[in-house]
């Protein structure tokens, strides 16, 4: 497939036979890592190393120098489209991400610009080009974004919440206003991701981080409509390859039905969601990611590798499944025992594939 040397994780995502499972983990690239803190200290703040693309690619590829990853991820943001929107994202320290300039009123909404990717956000498209260049195709790189609805809970909180009692305010009294704002932002995500696979992003993910938050009726009108409409304009071949597509909804396990009916290739699963029970209700549609709780990657290597066997076992055989964590790995994790997962993915689901086929 196209130029790589390890295509395992694309030929998993397209449910095509493989050798054993892919596995990655979200935040792979990240503060567990100690060789990450130097660059982070180098930089200044994690906004500088995002927005240097020859930082953000030397800390892309790290991870892949100490794990045997199937994939690499952009190191990047998932706020930096609310950001080119002029929001003016900040992080505080043990605070995550905060916005100056939060959206609050339908003033807000109607000027809110729809940014050009190699303006606003060309550090971000000039990042990836310089990664998927110094891979040399050793592995597939993934481009992602934040959908729309979990944009949008960030910009009118104006931060995390707990409650998210703005914008489910907003979302309730002012249903138009909030249709209106989704639109312009699920427009952003595609024009963004369309431009990351140009780029070269060979498949890309979305992160519906608080969809979960949301109620059956809401999460199909506000979260998943507009993850559909991101998918319905993204352009998923790229000089004759197939870009497989990832919609990641945490805490949406109960909705898998219309999620695999939404148009993506694969869905991310949490650790609340039975890989078992997923797989039997979304039968061929999708390809399945996760799910190993990322709290597990605290005990020994004896409970980690059962706790993957077990994973594995409940997948069962067959191609279709990518593993990963069920959210992203915690900043003070033994680096150890992040190796002791993916060589445990890789040894223990052998027996699960049949001999690569030829195509």
């Amino acid at each position: 497939m196209s130029d790589l040397k390890n295509d395992r994780f694309i030929r998993s995502l397209l449910k095509k036979p493989v050798d054993k499972t892919p596995v990655w983990m979200m935040r792979q690239a990240g503060r567990y890592l100690p060789e990450y803190r130097e660059i982070r200290a180098q930089a200044g703040s994690f906004m500088n190393l995002c927005t240097n693309p020859e930082l953000a690619c030397e800390v892309t590829l790290q991870p892949l120098e100490r794990f045997d990853f199937d994939a690499a991820i952009l190191f990047s943001d998932i706020l930096t489209i609310p950001d080119a929107m002029g929001l003016g994202l900040y992080f505080s320290e043990g605070e995550g991400p905060r916005f100056k300039n939060p959206v609050r009123t339908a003033a807000d909404i109607h000027k809110l610009p729809i940014p050009d990717p190699e303006m606003e956000l060309k550090y971000v498209i000039d990042a990836v080009r310089l990664i998927r260049k110094t891979l040399q195709g050793r592995v597939p790189l993934i481009g992602f974004s934040g959908s729309p609805w979990t944009l949008a809970t960030y910009m009118v909180e104006g931060s995390s919440s707990k409650t998210f009692s703005k914008v489910k305010g907003l979302m309730f009294e002012q249903p138009h206003l909030m249709h209106e704002m989704l639109d312009k932002l699920a427009q952003s995500v595609a024009i963004y991701l369309n431009a990351q696979i140009a780029a070269g992003a060979q498949t890309v993910m979305l992160f519906d981080t608080w969809g979960g938050s949301l109620g059956t009726e809401e999460y199909l009108e506000f979260s998943l409509r507009y993850a559909k409409q991101v998918r319905a304009l993204l352009n998923t071949t790229q000089d004759g390859q197939q870009i497989p597509t990832i919609l990641f909804t945490k805490g949406g396990g109960q909705w898998l039905e219309p999620m695999a009916e939404s148009g993506y290739d694969a869905l991310g699963l949490d650790w609340q969601t039975d890989i078992h029970l997923a797989r039997a209700r979304v039968g061929e549609r999708v390809a399945l990611q996760g799910n190993m709780d990322p709290i597990t990657l605290y005990a020994n290597p004896e409970v980690i590798k059962s706790k993957v066997s077990t994973i594995l076992d409940k997948y069962g055989a067959g191609s279709g499944h990518v593993f990963n964590l069920g959210h992203g790995i915690l900043p003070d994790i033994n680096p150890d025992h992040v190796k002791t997962m993916v060589d445990a993915v890789h040894d223990f689901s052998k027996p699960y594939h049949k001999q690569k086929e030829e195509e």
